[in-house]
């Protein structure tokens, strides 16, 4: 008998349909350039076909946003669709910020809802939301677990 280690399930990706012009080379370029200059996500180019596929990999092997041409019509959502991520101080999630930024400069297609903090007593959450390209924006989260005095 063997024994087998069990964990809760996990998040562990994302998928979204795009169109296929998107996923050609110049578009997946552009994804590409800023999904790791922002994010530190990295395409995993074995699973990467033109016009069809793209994967990121995303801070771990069990973590990605599954990109895929075909669907048609393709995902639409409303500006505030997203998925997030959390980070373990505001200086990670000001230095996300400041990248967003620094490409935004480049390439206006950036879409960036500033920082701002939701206090909800005990916990204050400080985000961000960036969009680029794809239909849904990424949320960057940071959770304030404020001490309480004794």
């Amino acid at each position: 008998m063997t024994s087998v280690e069990t964990r809760p399930p996990r998040f562990n990706h994302v998928a979204m349909s795009v169109p296929a012009d998107l996923l050609d080379e110049q578009g997946r370029a552009d994804l590409v350039a800023f999904y790791s200059e922002v994010f530190g996500f990295q395409e995993l180019p074995t699973m990467t076909e033109d016009r069809r596929r793209l994967v990121f990999g995303c801070y771990t092997i069990e973590q990605f946003v599954f990109l895929i041409a075909g669907d048609d019509p393709p995902m639409t959502c409303p500006r505030l669709d997203h998925y997030g991520f959390s980070v373990g101080t505001e200086e990670e999630l000001d230095e996300i910020l400041a990248r967003a930024r620094a490409f935004q400069e480049r390439d206006p297609r950036v879409d960036i809802i500033d920082k701002h903090t939701d206090d909800h007593g005990p916990l204050a959450i400080t985000a961000i939301y960036v969009g680029y390209l794809l239909p849904m924006m990424v949320e960057i989260q940071w959770w304030d677990f404020k001490q309480t005095a004794q």
